[in-house]
């Protein structure tokens, strides 16, 4: 009888052990509450001079995360995640900030922009005229 009781607690306790994790998982499941107080945000953007990916020559790559605080490798990560909080993540709508004038002399800039923002994955990619219509267009996001 003592053997007995001895497997069946031990069994018991195995079992706890290997399922206890397993709780977590329950509450992962479609409609459940989220596990975490924040959706990941994790962003590589890369510039360099060039008209696409193909023939665009690398010159620097910067990491940004947004959640739960603003960091990464970006110079301005504070004001990256703002400006893109202020598009909803969404960068096709980046628009040039009013009274910034450019010259027209084309030296094409490439910029890269892969990773996740709020959960959701991102893959932008826009080729500028010049340095300075990035810039116009991307404020503090591009400027790196």
């Amino acid at each position: 009888m003592r053997n007995t009781a001895r497997w069946a607690a031990a069994l018991g306790l195995t079992a706890a052990a290997v399922c206890g994790p397993l709780t977590g998982a329950a509450a992962a499941a479609p409609g459940a509450a989220p596990s975490s107080l924040y959706a990941p945000s994790a962003l590589v953007l890369t510039t360099g001079h060039g008209t696409d990916a193909a023939t665009a020559t690398p010159e620097r790559a910067v990491t940004l995360s947004c959640a739960p605080t603003a960091s990464g490798t970006h110079p301005a990560p504070a004001e990256a995640c703002a400006e893109l909080r202020g598009v909803g993540g969404d960068l096709d709508t980046l628009k040039a900030e009013d009274g910034v004038m450019c010259t027209k002399v084309f030296d094409p800039v490439f910029v890269t922009v892969q990773g996740v923002y709020q959960g959701k994955r991102v893959a932008y990619e826009r080729t500028f005229g010049n340095a300075c219509t990035r810039d116009a267009v991307g404020g503090s996001l591009f400027a790196f």
